[in-house]
């Protein structure tokens, strides 16, 4: 989603002005273009070379170049980013650019800039919070521009609070909504189960499945990056929970079934992707049963069906979407799990496939809605199938007087 961009970064005076390397590698890493610009104080705390190595392009930070006076054209800086992103933003940089003192290259251009601006502002806790600073940010927001909120912990004075920078990885999952605005989630309150539950069958067993999480992660993370309230109910899965979404980690069917009937009345939207376990012990042992001569079974019994019975309760303009994991007749069991859960599209993944299914960074999808209609998509990375499946159910919410498409 920040494929092609072109991002201006302005580095300002501030310990964490390190992070814009980081900053810059990422956004090179995603396939955006990227033009730096410094503050004379920013480069006591880093060199332009690294940004210029890492961005590909020359550091500004002068109104003019060279021996001949050539000039930096603040104005076509300006017009040639599709976002400004200042980070990270000194209390003195937002007190310039809140009150227009523009005496350097980049408040010039944030003067002039047409684009998108987003500050990301840090400073040791008491700057922070000092009120010059927080209504400096008040304006500035008033102005149209983003804040991004200083991050709490150790500071370089030694302090504990609020000023750290946005780690890069979190900005990095800001950018998007802001270079996609999308009112179809705008707003939008999204429940979604993700990875395997387990069933204990004794304090040290359980029965569960291969299913890594990944991909209702990925969905969660395209959705808050179009400005949905995003809550993922897991099961067990190793990944890191993602910046700005709530995750509730539950273990067994039920937990699961528990915290998102709690959820479902004001949610919009119902996304299903874990892949729950049918059956459960009838009977776990609070004790770990011993190995024993001959064979040995386990009774068990069904797990309440989590879609299927939230179906039944579905309010008339909920949307609800399912997952299938199928090995065989995997479009017509799609088909069943539509009517009988009520869904409003399911997408279908199978086994037979490489690179799809459990555990795997691809996936490869077939997406079916409640009118019949079939799509096929080829073999993609998991945030790219995300994307996919959201511009389906896009058209789902348009076909329920919603927003105008815009993924």
């Amino acid at each position: 989603m920040i494929k092609n961009k072109k991002i201006l970064l302005g580095v300002t005076g501030s310990i964490s002005a390190y992070k814009a390397a980081l900053i810059v590698r990422l956004l090179i890493k995603e396939g955006a273009e990227v033009k730096v610009i410094m503050t004379a104080s920013a480069k006591e705390f880093i060199s332009p070379l690294t940004l210029s190595t890492l961005s590909k392009n020359p550091v500004l930070s002068e109104f003019t170049k060279g021996q001949n006076g050539e000039w930096n054209n603040h104005v076509d800086l300006g017009l040639w980013a599709d976002v400004f992103l200042i980070a990270p933003a000194s209390a003195n940089t937002l007190a310039k650019c809140a009150n227009g003192i523009c005496d350097n290259l980049l408040i010039a251009t944030y003067l002039s800039a047409k684009c998108p601006v987003v500050f990301a502002p840090a400073m040791d806790l008491d700057m922070y919070k000092h009120g010059s600073t927080l209504k400096n940010m008040e304006i500035l927001k008033s102005f149209g521009n983003t804040i991004i909120e200083a991050e709490s912990g150790e500071l370089a004075s030694g302090l504990i609070g609020q000023g750290r920078l946005a780690e890069p990885e979190h900005i990095m999952d800001i950018l998007p909504a802001i270079l996609h605005p999308n009112q179809t989630f705008n707003g939008k309150r999204v429940v979604i189960t993700a990875g395997p539950t387990q069933e204990a069958i004794d304090p040290v067993r359980f029965i569960s499945n291969h299913s890594s999480g990944k991909m209702g992660y990925e969905i969660g993370k395209a959705l808050r990056n179009f400005g949905a309230k995003v809550t993922i109910v897991s099961g067990p899965v190793n990944l890191n929970k993602p910046h700005g979404i709530d995750v509730i980690s539950v273990s067994s069917a039920q937990e699961m079934y528990e915290e998102v009937n709690t959820l479902n009345h004001g949610a919009d939207i119902l996304i299903f992707v874990a892949a729950v376990a049918d059956y459960a012990p009838l009977k776990v042992s609070d004790k770990k049963i011993k190995k024993k001569e001959g064979e040995m079974s386990i009774e068990l019994k069904r797990t309440t069906d989590i879609a299927g019975t939230l179906g039944k309760l579905k309010a008339r303009n909920q949307i609800s979407v399912g997952f299938a994991l199928e090995t065989d007749n995997a479009k017509e069991n799609a088909l069943r799990k539509l009517e009988s859960k009520n869904l409003d599209m399911i997408v279908l993944n199978s086994l037979q496939d490489k690179g799809a299914g459990f555990r795997y960074d691809t996936n490869k999808i077939t997406i079916v809605k409640r009118n019949g209609e079939l799509t096929e998509f080829p073999l993609k990375s998991k945030s790219e199938v995300a994307l996919d499946i959201l511009s389906k159910l896009e058209e789902v919410m348009q076909s329920k007087n919603e927003s105008p498409k815009t993924v």
